[in-house]
């Protein structure tokens, strides 16, 4: 689903009034009525803990101001019926009893469709849908466009239907509809970010039991800004390298004899690799176990010095986490070790791709002084380099799901 882009997106109550109105203008051209409400969820960027998550680690990501807004009406007669401003395709009916994961052949639909899926696998009586959808958050660029969907059309229909469940359950089921109806093996933390964020603030999250800290992020009381790099490089996380490195992450985790990764200790780390060679485990696997064990090391580094309210040293931390995905993950690209040697060598503070790499998004740490020298000097780069230039925009820390109207 090719979504609106905006270069500028605002958190005023002005922009979110507009947006439910034109959701629920368009909603009723579609389909003949006005809807019962508007929701909104956001996409997100993640500061630290890269392909941690599913392997019950840590992450810290904060919620963008880019959001996908859903209009929502229940139907009583089986039948879900999903339009986006943006797909060629126009209103996609579905039959709910007939879904099945896999069987939306990849296309956007599948995303509200896995969470009706999800929701009436987990028994609650959802009974079909109206739904029309419109986002800013950008597709392909690692930051959460699918989640942001997913999201919204849980807390639409738990609300709807009077489902009663908290936020971090509409994650678990909106994951669950990316994991087993769409056939992405994420982890939780893109559904959480969305559900849970709060404005203001970046998310501490354990993937294991999904404990949860609002951790301040102020940054503009520091003088600081936090950029997003779009290389625009897209990237698809269902064509297997994705899947492949959760395998080798899983084989690492058996071979030393843990329940996952999150298990081993990273003042340990040097033994436990020394262990994976010595049994003969796969290069790869022993570089994706350095990345993980060294990633989770590096969450809760960040969380002492935020707690300590000492957001600028957090950029060596960026740094270093780039560095590890690039070289023992191998997940990133040309470009967005680009915008990283670019955004540093202008005067950045840190920098590193964000998601789930092979494209997307670097997430770049600021003076909020230094923001024109270094968005120029990026845009420069690319240039010279002959690559697609980048979209830049500023991250500012946002609001979770929430209802518009």
């Amino acid at each position: 689903m090719e979504l609106h882009t905006e270069e500028r997106v605002t958190n005023g109550e002005t922009a979110a009034t507009t947006a439910a109105t034109a959701a629920a203008g368009e909603f009723g051209r579609l389909y003949g009525a006005e809807p019962e409400g508007v929701w909104a969820a956001p996409g997100r960027v993640n500061l630290i803990g890269e392909y941690t998550d599913f392997n019950d680690g840590f992450v810290m990501p904060l919620a963008l101001p880019h959001t996908t807004v859903a209009a929502v009406s229940r139907r009583t007669d089986g039948v879900l019926r999903v339009h986006s401003a943006d797909a060629p395709e126009g209103v996609v009916r579905l039959d709910i009893a007939g879904l099945a994961p896999r069987s939306e052949s990849g296309g956007w639909a599948a995303y509200p469709a896995g969470v009706v899926w999800a929701l009436r696998e987990a028994g609650h009586a959802v009974t079909g849908a109206d739904i029309h959808v419109t986002s800013t958050v950008p597709t392909g660029a690692g930051l959460s466009s699918s989640a942001a969907l997913e999201v919204a059309t849980a807390k639409a229909l738990n609300d709807l239907f009077g489902l009663g469940l908290p936020e971090a359950e509409l994650a678990v089921i909106a994951q669950r509809a990316e994991n087993d109806f769409v056939g992405v093996p994420c982890g939780i933390m893109d559904q959480m970010a969305s559900a849970c964020c709060q404005e203001g603030h970046a998310l501490y999250l354990d993937a294991r039991d999904l404990t949860q800290r609002q951790v301040p992020f102020d940054l503009v009381s520091q003088g600081l800004r936090l950029l997003v790099v779009d290389t625009r490089v897209k990237h698809a996380l269902g064509d297997g390298a994705y899947a492949e490195r959760r395998a080798g992450c899983e084989a690492g985790a058996r071979a030393l004899g843990l329940r996952a990764l999150r298990d081993q200790p990273y003042e340990q780390l040097p033994d436990a690799l020394a262990r994976l060679e010595a049994a003969g485990q796969p290069e790869n696997v022993v570089r994706y176990v350095r990345h993980v064990v060294s990633d989770d090391a590096r969450v809760e580094r960040a969380i002492a010095l935020l707690d300590a309210g000492d957001i600028r040293a957090t950029g060596r931390i960026l740094l270093d986490g780039h560095a590890s995905l690039r070289d023992d993950l191998r997940v990133s690209c040309p470009e967005l070790d680009l915008a990283v040697s670019s955004a540093v060598a202008a005067g950045a503070l840190g920098a590193r791709m964000t998601g789930g790499g092979f494209g997307g998004s670097a997430v770049v740490l600021i003076e909020a002084a230094d923001a024109a020298q270094v968005t120029k000097a990026v845009e420069a780069a690319f240039a010279e380099a002959s690559f697609t230039a980048p979209r830049i925009f500023e991250a500012t820390p946002s609001q979770g799901v929430h209802r518009l109207h």
